[in-house]
């Protein structure tokens, strides 16, 4: 004999709750009390009962993904934030769909932001153009942000990230200290460099050598060979890197020529990503939390999703790590 599959009816009858709030539950369980929550998780494992997401997502008109648009999925500063991201629309129901912008191009990418194709977007691509991207489909900016579009926003504070970077060369007694910037243009690159020239004012020493970079491996390779190419009492005695991929691509290109890290320069880095540990030396460097932007992008995309229209900044704190790769002045 074939038993029934659970309904939501049983569920509700269990909790004692009405199917209504076993639907909010299941759907936006931020508007339902932490009581009721647990009366009705806890009458979903008694019965077994498992939501039919497909006929869910029918009957609301939802396809049941949410797309992320990532500027290079090649970069593995991307990888915590969209674990963060799934961790939260796993359990509501969501697959993550993740599309890499740079491969694709700006305008083709344009094509996720119908209801018919996802139900929200997270943005981590700040090169978007705005006027592609339509007010009406609940969509999220982590990291990176289009300027002038309303929406919400995920995010560090990365001038006052860049001017604790700064803050710790120039206390270990830099007087010379450069920049390698990211792609130009960039709301992050500008962001970072302004953090740069104000912490350098704010202690009287002069603007920083400004080296142009991509956020890339080989653009800070790039930047060790012009950093060599310059006489050895002229060359700055800290670098300040926008990423932590371009200050690996430095440290081994000045540590192929015979420069000692940090002996002969100090080398500071940003986002903490998982190889840096692991170098030799270890590098210094700015920590984003990473899965926690993840996750409260996603939330915040949930929200969207259930009408909430607020358009918000959500600004979540760095930390400063020292590892071997900074150091006092030697020369």
């Amino acid at each position: 004999m074939q038993h029934q599959r659970p309904k939501i009816g049983d569920v509700a009858r269990l909790a004692g709750v009405s199917t209504a709030t076993v639907s909010r539950v299941l759907s936006n369980p931020q508007i339902v009390s932490a009581e009721t929550r647990r009366l009705v998780e806890e009458a979903i494992r008694t019965t077994g009962y498992r939501l039919n997401q497909a006929a869910r997502n029918l009957r609301h008109r939802r396809t049941g993904s949410v797309v992320a648009l990532v500027p290079d999925l090649s970069n593995p500063f991307f990888s915590q934030i969209l674990s963060g991201i799934a961790s939260v629309l796993a359990p509501a129901g969501y697959n993550l769909l993740v599309s890499d912008t740079r491969a694709e191009g700006g305008n083709s990418i344009l094509r996720y932001a119908e209801p018919s194709r996802a139900d929200g977007l997270i943005v981590l691509d700040g090169s978007l153009p705005s006027e592609g991207l339509s007010p009406r489909m609940p969509m999220v900016l982590a990291c990176e942000w289009i300027p002038g579009f309303d929406a919400p926003r995920v995010k560090i504070d990365n001038r006052q990230a860049a001017m604790m970077a700064v803050n710790h060369l120039a206390d270990l007694g830099h007087r010379r200290i450069a920049h390698v910037a990211g792609p130009p243009g960039n709301v992050l690159t500008l962001a970072r460099l302004a953090g740069t020239e104000q912490a350098l004012a704010a202690r009287g020493l002069p603007p920083p050598q400004v080296f142009a970079g991509d956020f890339s491996l080989a653009s800070g390779r790039r930047a060790g060979e012009e950093w060599l190419a310059l006489a050895p009492a002229e060359r700055p005695t800290a670098v300040f890197l926008a990423s932590d991929a371009m200050a690996c691509g430095f440290i081994g290109e000045v540590q192929h020529h015979g420069v000692m890290v940090p002996r002969d320069v100090s080398v500071m880095g940003f986002d903490d990503i998982e190889l840096v540990s692991h170098m030799t030396p270890a590098l210094s460097t700015i920590r984003q939390p990473r899965e926690a932007i993840g996750r409260q992008a996603a939330q915040r995309l949930l929200d969207r999703i259930a009408g909430d229209d607020r358009a918000d900044d959500t600004v979540l704190p760095v930390e400063l790590v020292l590892r071997g790769s900074t150091g006092p002045v030697f020369r």
